[in-house]
């Protein structure tokens, strides 16, 4: 069955509602551990159709967001899924309460048990209306940024469409595309202003409604972080400035150094050499057609995994018009089936789609024995150790997409890698502080994020434009609007990836045997303790970031990038 087969159905929520309802009842009278784990059974088995319909739903939208339908159905969703986690705290009562929780415990392990007493902490039927809004609010983003139309070389083009141009060998064509993309957020500047508003607000309205002083700690709480605190995470942040930061600073010297620039401007940061960045050798059907290869060639389980995505056409790759911004991967669990969206632009970072969400879609493969929907996937952090590892594993067949430019992609990928970890840090101190501040308005917000530029990010040059230079840039970042405090875990998972990236160097078949295992785990583990069946060093732990940096040092300043 090919994914355009895949049924959608919507359930009848009051109809769905009674069955559940009766089985959690049910379990709540069980006399025997059997019956009480059969009755939860079927209570997975009618939440996994619940999370394949809303699931197919939001593929369907985010492929075109003017299907009436799936745009009607979306919005159905928006309303209805905040039901239905009335009903799921009910199931988590069940489960948490139960007098056959050790024998559960012992059956399928305590990270679900903590994840049920988590999500009840998160949850109360007074905050469904502000749930509906968030969700509604979030949609209106994804809307917002879709219905970008700019207008570039006589052509209508979406934000993903401009991606080519800001990294073109001609800084002026770098710099119009540049204040077009950038245009069009200070276009809607009020706009986006408004819906986050919005949403910092009916968060705060929520946390207080559940006993929180602020959001921050139900953040924290939504985000499933059983096992570490912000305490913990402003401690990872302060070994980033100490360690990654003047490394960082060094790649941008360099960069500014081989691109003969006086300064080093925004346009030009993704551009890194003046030959060109390194580009894809083909077109989609190419890089398909490679990662097939690539795939075959690794392990007989990505063989077969690769062909499983390629078969049932579970991957929609190519940017077009009315499709949703980014790229993600998800899960249908009725049909035991992953599913990768994209939006190829001709740059290299399709291929680092290729790889970061064919890690993601490969390691729930590996994860389908689970049929519990809250532990398919891990933790969001530990979910970024496979997407992020992957990009790093595949580097032996990166000559098949880059052929005379697979050094030079090399280099730039593992420059961006280190380049990304104090903005991953940057976005998570500022939701920090939004949410401990919901009073700031707009234009301090923007203030805020432009002061944390300066911290982490301090090569940065707006010089040409206002709104950046005003703190415009995270309106773009999509995770600051719809799942807030969803990024330290890049910059926590890219620490553990460059621990693989080591380990490959050194020993390939015992890192991919790690690598493997934690794919197997799913969601069943708690972030430290997958990072420690990896045999990975905590991000959290002192020392873990002086163990890697010289290496990687080393790899970089092994390098002539001015032959590339």
């Amino acid at each position: 069955m090919k994914f355009n087969e895949f049924e959608y159905k919507r359930p009848d929520f009051e109809i769905t509602k009674t069955a559940l309802e009766n089985l959690i009842m049910s379990m709540n009278e069980s006399v025997s551990f059997g019956d009480f784990k059969g009755n939860m059974d079927e209570v997975n088995k009618k939440r996994n159709t619940i999370q394949s319909m809303e699931t197919l739903v939001s593929i369907r939208y985010s492929i075109d967001t003017r299907d009436t339908f799936y745009s009607s159905e979306k919005e159905y969703w928006d309303e209805i899924s905040p039901q239905y986690e009335e009903i799921n705290s009910k199931f988590y009562k069940a489960v948490t309460q139960s007098k056959f929780r050790k024998e559960l415990e012992k059956e399928i392990g305590t990270q679900f048990i903590k994840i049920a007493e988590y999500s009840l902490k998160s949850f109360d039927p007074c905050i469904i209306e502000d749930l509906k809004e968030e969700n509604k609010l979030t949609s209106e983003y994804t809307r917002l940024l879709a219905s970008a139309k700019i207008i570039f070389e006589g052509e209508e083009r979406n934000l993903s469409g401009m991606g080519p141009f800001m990294t073109s060998k001609d800084p002026s064509v770098r710099e119009n595309a540049s204040q077009k993309y950038y245009g069009f957020f200070e276009e809607n500047e009020d706009k986006f202003d408004d819906i986050f508003s919005q949403l910092v607000n009916v968060r705060h309205s929520m946390a207080c409604k559940l006993g929180f002083e602020n959001f921050t700690e139900l953040g924290y709480i939504r985000m499933l972080r059983t096992d570490y605190n912000a305490d913990m995470v402003s401690k990872f942040r302060n070994q980033v400035s100490q360690y990654i930061i003047p490394c960082v600073s060094k790649l941008f010297e360099r960069q500014r150094k081989r691109l003969n620039l006086d300064k080093l401007r925004y346009f030009d940061e993704n551009y890194e050499f003046e030959t060109g960045n390194p580009e894809p050798k083909g077109d989609s059907k190419f890089i398909i057609d490679n990662g097939i290869k690539m795939y075959r060639e690794l392990s007989k389980e990505t063989k077969e995994f690769f062909e499983f995505m390629t078969e049932h056409e579970l991957m929609d790759l190519e940017t077009k018009k009315g499709k949703s911004a980014g790229g993600y991967c998800t899960y249908i669990p009725d049909y035991k089936s992953p599913f990768i969206f994209s939006n190829f632009n001709s740059t290299d970072a399709d291929i680092d789609v290729l790889t970061h969400e064919a890690g993601h879609a490969f390691q729930v493969y590996q994860s389908r024995w689970i049929d519990i929907p809250e532990i398919n996937f891990p933790t969001y952090e530990s979910c970024e150790i496979h997407s992020m590892s992957m990009e790093f594993i595949t580097y032996p067949w990166m000559e098949l997409f880059f052929k005379e430019d697979t050094d030079k992609y090399k280099y730039a990928h593992m420059g961006s890698t280190l380049k990304f970890i104090p903005y991953g840090v940057l976005v998570d101190e500022f939701q920090h502080h939004i949410y401990e501040k919901p009073q700031l308005s707009p234009a301090q917000r923007k203030t805020l994020w432009r002061e944390l530029e300066k911290k982490y990010q301090p090569h940065k040059n707006y010089q040409g434009c206002d709104f950046l230079e005003r703190g415009g840039w995270w309106l773009k970042q999509g995770h600051i609007f719809k799942n807030p405090f969803y990024y330290i875990d890049y910059a926590l998972a890219q620490i553990c990836a460059l621990q693989f990236w080591k380990k490959m160097e050194q020993d390939r078949e015992s890192a991919w045997q790690d690598y493997l295992k934690i794919c197997t785990i799913g969601g069943t583990k708690s972030f430290v303790e997958i990072v420690k069946e990896a045999k990975l060093i905590s991000p959290f732990e002192d020392g873990c970031l002086a163990s890697i940096i010289n290496d990687i040092d080393t790899y970089l300043e092994s390098v002539d990038d001015t032959m590339l």
